[in-house]
């Protein structure tokens, strides 16, 4: 009878235990130094976007400098072209001393091009989705760089990037551009403007959860789409019984006092 009134986790165990074991492998494999000391939680608000532009070009060259140097990738050899000039390119070989991200990282063997990337021009009126395409993108260089597969193997390497982009602080905007509301209005609505988000709503507001308690982020949570505030409290209580609970040292260090 009691079970009637018992609440429903918000991911089943192995969901959630795929995300927790995701957040262990970037902490490990991608700077977990420059995550403890530096990452913030962004959010799309002018303080954090506070450039004003005049063309396409200049919003997506200023918010892609802005995702890039929020990522601590400033020093990565990465450079925006348009979409017209965006080729089929080979990955480049390059290496860093120590730090893998930051403003005290230093390439020791320099790239022989730099990796380029580009935007979707439909998204500019959509800047969360800007942002979360950027962060996405940013996310499977570092991945492919770093050349360590996920928890799961290479199969979820599509949806380790959305997690990884929220590792890197990018969250808010993740969890809100996963899907789209047609609106009321079918000549405001722009499919082609939507990134193609890889995990789902729930997944990402999870991951996004799991970073912001690690963060110990107050703000967040006022900037998500309404309809995900809840997903996003749940979510934070889930993860706090989680680690309160975990022999895990790794989760336990990062846990805030």
């Amino acid at each position: 009878m009691l079970a009637l009134f018992k609440t429903k986790p918000l991911l089943e165990q192995a969901e959630q235990q795929w995300l927790i074991d995701t957040f262990i492998w970037a902490v490990e494999n991608f700077d977990a130094s420059f995550f403890t000391k530096h990452t913030q939680i962004i959010l799309p608000t002018a303080k954090y976007f506070p450039d004003s532009v005049s063309s396409i070009e200049e919003m997506a060259t200023n918010v892609f400098t802005r995702v890039r140097d929020y990522a601590g990738m400033s020093k990565w050899p990465i450079q925006l072209v348009a979409p017209q000039q965006l080729q089929p390119q080979v990955f480049p070989h390059f290496e860093f001393s120590e730090q893998l991200r930051g403003d005290t990282s230093q390439l020791i063997v320099p790239p022989s091009h730099a990796i380029n990337v580009s935007f979707n021009p439909n998204q500019i009126n959509q800047p969360q989705d800007l942002v979360a395409s950027f962060a996405g993108t940013l996310a499977t260089i570092l991945i492919h760089h770093v050349a360590v597969l996920p928890p799961g193997g290479k199969d979820y390497l599509p949806q380790a990037a959305d997690a990884v982009a929220c590792f890197l602080g990018f969250g808010v905007m993740m969890s809100n551009t996963v899907y789209q509301f047609k609106g009321g209005c079918g000549s405001c609505y722009n499919p082609y403007a939507n990134r193609e988000a890889k995990l789902s709503e729930t997944h990402t507001v999870f991951m996004h959860a799991l970073i912001s308690y690690f963060k110990n982020d107050k703000e967040s949570k006022k900037h998500l789409k309404p309809h995900l505030r809840s997903q996003f409290k749940k979510a934070q209580k889930e993860i706090k019984a989680l680690v309160d609970n975990s022999a895990n040292p790794l989760l336990l260090a990062y846990a805030p006092n």
